[in-house]
């Protein structure tokens, strides 16, 4: 018994998951893992996030695409995470294509949902100056409206983060070989609870390493600002 609650088999010790962690690393395995993983979560994260930006200042600055646009893609976000994963599969085949695009999903609605958040809370007195300066809809959104908006969208961009590295899990339970995701499954298919506790450490640590690097950029960039956070510990 492991401190005499779980059986190995349910929970094994850290000495066994690292051992484990180990012969995988040494048979090049975790390495492989890691890597597709890794650019699965870059790849779905930059394009979701891109369109998330380009959407979320179109809906939240011009009225008229916030009623077009907003109630669909309110509803899309209510879809469940395993709902999207067969319907991407039929569309775009086995390959890598449904698994960035799945992880494109999980990153875009926070990074939207943030971003029109906080051009909606844009102060309304620096869209009439940058009026009166006679500049077009386009610089305004350029220049006032995202600039303005940066601390919600550096939030939205911290949590599509987040669910990236949530959806890749799911896109990798479908149709991979490869990947942190895959390696979790093919374990619960072999009854190697050790290897899914490396996959679920290594997720964990990529999780919060990609947080931070988030952290220092959200802090550098808002440096500026003289609230709470900004304060030195």
């Amino acid at each position: 018994m492991s401190a005499g609650i779980f059986d190995p088999y349910q929970l094994p010790p850290p000495l066994l998951v690292a051992e484990a962690a180990v012969s995988l690393w040494r048979r090049g395995l975790l390495q492989s893992d890691i890597a597709i993983t890794c650019l699965r979560v870059l790849e779905g994260f930059a394009i979701g996030s891109v369109f998330a930006v380009l959407l979320g200042t179109v809906t939240g600055f011009w009225r008229r695409a916030e009623e077009a646009l907003e109630p669909t893609l309110q509803a899309l976000r209510t879809v469940p995470t395993l709902a999207w994963a067969p319907l991407l599969l039929l569309w775009l085949g086995i390959d890598e294509a449904p698994k960035i695009a799945l992880v494109a999903i999980g990153a875009f609605f926070p990074v939207y949902v943030n971003l029109v958040a906080g051009i909606k809370g844009v102060d309304r007195k620096l869209i009439e100056v940058a009026r009166v300066y006679n500049l077009s809809d386009l610089q305004i959104a350029r220049r006032v409206v995202l600039p303005a908006s940066l601390p919600d969208l550096l939030t939205g961009l911290r949590l599509g983060a987040t669910q990236a590295w949530l959806f890749v899990v799911v896109a990798e339970f479908f149709g991979s070989t490869q990947g942190l995701g895959f390696r979790l499954t093919d374990s619960q298919l072999t009854t190697r609870v050790d290897l899914m506790f490396v996959a679920l450490v290594v997720l964990a640590i990529l999780g919060k390493i990609t947080d931070s690097i988030l952290r220092v950029v959200e802090r550098r960039l808002l440096s500026w600002r003289d609230t709470l956070g900004q304060m030195p510990s």
